[in-house]
């Protein structure tokens, strides 16, 4: 890996001595720009839009990327709750949004859906540093916009990868940190060539120890991009990918052993008759490898008429390992031996649990954009191919297997085509209608599926309305009714005691954008009304860790948001926001000792009540620049039951970012700076996610306080 980042750096070299041979028209520059804006135009909300959007711009994104997964980065965003399985932020990482986990939360690169489409998570693990190459995330909270791939039912995550640059450029960024973290990244582009062509390209490694015992993270990922244009054309070619190799870490740690030892991690632990800990296994790891490509056609038929047409293809392979002590043998098709006339049908053996699947498919747009007319025709076909199968790799009694003996195989297939149109209109200068409709066709079946094969054709209607007023220069209002439904995922037919049920959502959305110089205040209110909803039981999958849910009948999520930015001094700047909410399931029943129980309006498992961000800015110099963001969350509870035992306690944590700008000293670079990243300033012991086995709490620790460092060089 580092012979390979050596080579990239020399090239990056080569690239800026021959950015003087190289003629750019200036007139040629801005139209590709724009152009790559275009890629995301049909899934993203306009700033007119009758949606609650929070814009996450590229200068916002590459001060916090010191090598913590892309949900960390945006944690700060209004009602947003990050988790990390291995406690700082980089291996395995989770997000909610107004208390709905990732599997509802729709994710698109470049506007090609990111979740899985069996499980409905997206696994940021899977593309770290993801963010070197990201030039603008967008937030939309509740419904939003049509989009593509799984229905958003609690926000969608729309990022756009790095536009055209204009001058060839090469940077290189090391970092260190807590926990033997140790990050290195080189991106190298040739700038415009020919004012026709532009490429980039990146390598990224990442290592840490983890906070939690043994939570390892061996990552490696890459980003290659290459574009043609013209006045009326561009084609844009990128691949991406990513291997993780991580330590299993996603058991938490019950309550009792969190009080003696909140570092304690049983995965991998091999134990004696008496469920005492006498080694762990060395290879308990999650190894997955995944690699996306995309290819772009953007055409300008005319001035206010152009299309946009893409192809993807994902491949995604790898496996976790387990070390498994007293299994019985009919569970992996063996058969019993007999040794001395004992009858023998239990073993200790290593597992492998392997995934191998396809995703591939295209989205397309028309737009149509004149006067006040704005309308935008779209759409994406998909199919999803994935094989799951498992193999024995070693047994203490073998039975009747042989080496990689496999035990279990089966498929799932899920086809998923949607169509929409949106349009807006500006009636006069006050009033703009939006309209949107969308359609949207699931088609979802498995093989040799236990407990029962699915086989599910299912068609939604999803329409969208709203009004934006504008009030003067300062003050914009806005009004709008979205509906939803989303299908049941893989987890959801494989726990169900009886089958699940699709999902429906009427969300509802009413708020006020003021700005008047350099103030911003961002308000609305939200009521969310769900039937059949999904929601997280507080188990959780033994094998891998999956969420298990349950439909709830019916329930609702009613909430105010407030975000805002202030310039109280010339150099100090405040950003705070807020979430406030009441989360229930309505006449919620449960079962106990055979008999149904209605429990009433329950809250909602993981969906706290407030959520509260801040961040300070303070520019010291031209130079220096420090900022102090500061994250509460209040208490919330694991079940649906409102368990005392299943309480998980509130807290607020702060991280301290210093920036230093050390460009002066050296011409070799265009730009150098070094950054200092110390989260959770004031050590606050906390968790931040967990599940119930049974009545037993099981907690996520996160770390106490601990830095990441990074100089970073642009050439």
């Amino acid at each position: 890996m580092k012979k390979v980042f050596i080579m990239l750096l020399s090239l990056s070299h080569l690239i800026v001595l021959a950015q003087d041979k190289i003629e750019i028209q200036n007139d040629t520059i801005s139209k590709p720009v724009k152009l790559n804006e275009v890629i995301v135009e049909a899934t993203r909300a306009t700033k007119n839009a009758p949606f609650t959007v929070s814009n996450f711009k590229k200068e916002s994104i590459e001060e916090r990327n010191l090598g913590q997964d892309i949900p960390v980065l945006v944690n700060f965003l209004p009602n947003v709750v990050t988790t990390s399985d291995a406690g700082a932020g980089i291996g395995y990482t989770g997000i909610r949004v107004r208390g709905s986990d990732a599997t509802r939360v729709n994710v698109t690169i470049n506007g090609i859906p990111l979740n899985d489409a069996e499980s409905q998570g997206t696994y940021w693990v899977d593309l770290p540093d993801f963010a070197s190459n990201t030039q603008s995330i967008q937030l939309q909270r509740g419904v939003g916009t049509s989009t593509n791939g799984a229905g958003a039912f609690g926000a969608s995550l729309n990022l756009l990868t790095n536009g055209i640059a204009e001058k060839a450029g090469a940077e290189i960024s090391k970092g260190y940190g807590s926990f033997n973290t140790h990050k290195y990244t080189i991106i190298a582009n040739t700038g415009i060539i020919n004012n026709h062509f532009e490429f980039t390209g990146r390598l990224s490694e990442i290592k840490s120890d983890g906070y939690i015992d043994r939570a390892t993270s061996d990552l490696n990922s890459y980003y290659v991009s290459g574009t043609y244009f013209n006045k009326k054309t561009m084609i844009k070619g990128v691949g991406f990918g990513g291997h993780e190799i991580t330590y299993q870490s996603w058991n938490g740690v019950d309550a009792e052993t969190y009080k003696l030892n909140r570092k304690f991690n049983s995965a991998g632990a091999i134990y004696d008759s008496n469920w005492n800990v006498l080694d762990y296994y060395d290879n308990e790891v999650d190894d997955y490898e995944q690699r996306h490509y995309q290819l772009h056609i953007n055409h300008s038929f005319t001035d206010f008429l152009s299309t946009t047409i893409a192809f993807h293809y994902t491949e995604g392979f790898g496996f976790y390992e387990q070390y498994k002590q007293d299994q019985r043998f009919s569970s992996y098709n063996l058969a019993p031996i007999i040794i001395n006339g004992t009858t023998i049908n239990r073993t200790d053996l290593v597992r492998r649990k392997w995934l191998d699947n396809d995703f591939y498919g295209t989205t397309f747009s028309l737009k149509y954009n004149k006067e006040a007319l704005n309308i935008i025709i779209g759409g994406a076909w998909n199919l999803y191919d994935g094989d799951h199968f498992g193999e024995v790799i070693w047994a203490r009694n073998a039975s009747n297997s042989e080496i990689r003996h496999p035990y279990y195989f089966n498929n799932g297939q899920k086809k998923d085509f949607n169509i929409f149109t949106k349009a807006s209109y500006v009636l006069n200068d006050k009033l703009h209608l939006f309209g949107d409709l969308q359609v949207r066709n699931v088609d979802y079946k498995t093989t040799d599926f236990l407990p029962v094969d699915v086989d599910e054709n299912l068609t939604f209607f999803n329409p969208k309305v709203g009004i934006t007023y504008h009030l003067n220069d300062q003050n914009n209002f806005y009004i709008s009714y979205a509906k939803a439904h989303k299908e049941p995922n893989r987890t959801d037919y494989e726990y169900a005691v009886i089958p699940p049920k699709s999902e429906e959502l009427n969300d509802f959305e009413l708020g006020w954008r003021y700005q008047k110089n350099k103030s911003v205040i961002n308000s609305n209110i939200y009521y969310m009304q769900y039937t059949n909803q999904l929601v997280l039981t507080g188990a959780i999958d033994q094998n891998d860790g999956s969420p298990i849910r349950a439909n709830s009948g019916k329930s609702y999520r009613l909430g105010l948001e407030i975000d805002a930015q202030f310039k109280l001094l010339e150099k100090l700047n405040w950003s705070p926001n807020f979430g406030l909410s009441s989360n229930k399931n309505i006449d919620f029943t449960t079962e106990e000792n055979g008999n149904i129980i209605n429990l009433g309006n329950t809250d909602i498992s993981y969906s706290p009540s407030l959520v509260a961000g801040n961040i300070l800015k303070f520019e010291a110099s031209k130079k220096m620049e420090l900022s102090l963001f500061t994250k509460f969350v209040s208490e919330q509870y694991l079940t649906n039951t409102e368990l005392v035992v299943s309480k998980m306690k509130n807290y607020m944590v702060s991280d301290l970012l210093i920036k230093y700008n050390f460009t002066q000293f050296s011409n070799l670079f265009k730009s150098a700076e070094i950054s200092a990243l110390i989260n959770n300033i004031f050590d606050k012991k906390y968790t931040s996610n967990g599940y119930m086995w049974d009545t037993t709490p099981y907690y996520f620790p996160q770390a106490g306080i601990h830095f990441l460092t990074s100089v970073t060089l642009k050439f």
